[in-house]
């Protein structure tokens, strides 16, 4: 966001005031409802350092403190949102009324800043933007259709169904992965009692024999010697490095792409993150056709809940294909992201008339995918887990018996 100074004139006294904004219309807009007196001018400036040093210490404790929230608090609120909307609740009273009652703090804190965004004038989903972290871009992005349509109760029905399919999902991630979590976890904690206090032991021996050592039992040698002497130090250097990374990917968009993109071409790691998106957006995007909305403006509501950025850019591309009169299945066959099935299948439901239709067919077919490859994630995973199991167990016994055997060869070989 660019670096404002608006010029206020309160009580016959002129004030600049610095704020942040993403164009000198929305920085006027803002300076308009958010400060009293008489707004002579606004504009661009340079950033001041300080305000530049405490923005960087805001920002990175923000991040580091900052936290989701709680999935099932956040659907029964959005269930609760729905229901108090259709009976005629204002927005502002029903999220009031959620923020006072609900005992999640995350969840409290972002309704209770929407509801006062909205009492200034802004829409629901402008005010929700702010929290993109905290609530998701799911959630914005029903929102936005909910205020299109003006079934903002309907919307959020949607939403809430969509959330809860999401937290199964996530449900059955974490049981098919809490197997190999707990094997890698105890073979982790065996091979540091190994290196910490078995190692040692042998290390003794290894000197008083003054030959030369293969290479797994010097690697095991620096290990033993880094996790005894740096071990704290290399604790807090992880988590130093985890926290700086943490911040880069959430400041830096370059960063965060490259990040996003390597993990497009990581094993298994891509296809959760191909087919969890393109059914999320599907999903969004029939919802969408389904209440009417024109298809470049649904599609951009759709790509805009998508998170992982390469993927993002491929389906953004898609609604300039339809913006200059392009077909849909065109569009979407440029991306190179959906199978020939599905391309027929959307020209089919273009031709027909039926494009709502087939749009939730093709959701239906990415959830049964994404399923798929969730159900089989514990096999998918196995043939990794027992090669690192292996290498740890082959270096540990390599390292210690070698030398031992090259003892007793040059014992026999003397006798």
């Amino acid at each position: 966001m660019k670096y404002f100074v608006a010029t206020i004139l309160t009580k016959g006294k002129k004030e600049e005031i610095g704020l942040y904004a993403d164009n000198k219309q929305e920085a006027k807009s803002y300076a308009k409802l958010k400060f009293s007196g008489i707004l002579i001018k606004v504009a661009e400036a340079q950033e001041p350092f300080d305000v530049q040093l405490k923005r960087f210490k805001t920002t990175f404790l923000s991040n580091i403190k900052k936290r989701k929230i709680k999935p099932d608090a956040l659907i029964a609120a959005i269930r609760q949102l729905a229901v108090m909307t259709n009976a005629g609740i204002s927005i502002h009273d029903s999220l009031s009324e959620i923020a006072n009652a609900t005992t999640d703090e995350a969840l409290k804190f972002v309704f209770s800043k929407v509801a006062e965004d909205i009492n200034a004038g802004h829409s629901i989903s402008a005010a929700m933007k702010n929290f993109r972290y905290e609530l998701g871009n799911l959630t914005i992005a029903m929102v936005e259709l909910g205020e299109k349509t003006g079934n903002l109760d309907e919307a959020l029905y949607s939403l809430a169904n969509m959330l809860e399919e999401i937290r199964a999902n996530i449900i059955k991630f974490k049981k098919a992965m809490a197997y190999p979590r707990n094997v890698m976890i105890a073979m982790a904690v065996a091979f540091t009692i190994l290196i910490s206090y078995v190692v040692p032991k042998f290390k003794s021996i290894f000197e008083q024999l003054h030959a030369e050592l293969p290479l797994p039992t010097l690697i095991l040698l620096k290990l033993e010697y880094i996790f005894n002497n740096f071990g704290p130090y290399v604790l807090a250097g992880l988590a130093l490095a985890f926290i700086i990374f943490k911040y880069l990917i959430n400041n830096y968009e370059h960063i965060r792409y490259a990040f996003h993109r390597f993990l497009l071409k990581t094993y298994l790691i891509k296809n959760i993150i191909k087919f969890a998106t393109l059914s999320r957006f599907t999903l969004v995007f029939s919802e969408l056709i389904r209440a009417g909305i024109p298809i470049a403006e649904a599609l951009d509501t759709a790509t805009s809940m998508v998170d992982n950025l390469p993927l993002k850019k491929k389906l953004q591309s898609v609604i300039n294909t339809v913006e200059k009169g392009g077909t849909l299945n065109k569009g979407l066959e440029e991306t190179a992201l959906f199978e020939n099935m599905i391309i027929q299948m959307v020209r089919a439901g273009e031709d027909s008339g039926t494009l709502d239709t087939m749009i939730k067919k093709v959701a239906e077919y990415y959830k049964m995918r994404f399923d798929a490859i969730i159900d089989g994630l514990s096999e998918a995973i196995e043939p990794i887990m027992l090669l690192i199991i292996a290498s740890m167990v082959i270096l540990l016994a390599l390292g210690i018996f070698l030398p031992m055997w090259n003892l007793g060869n040059a014992v026999q070989g003397a006798g």
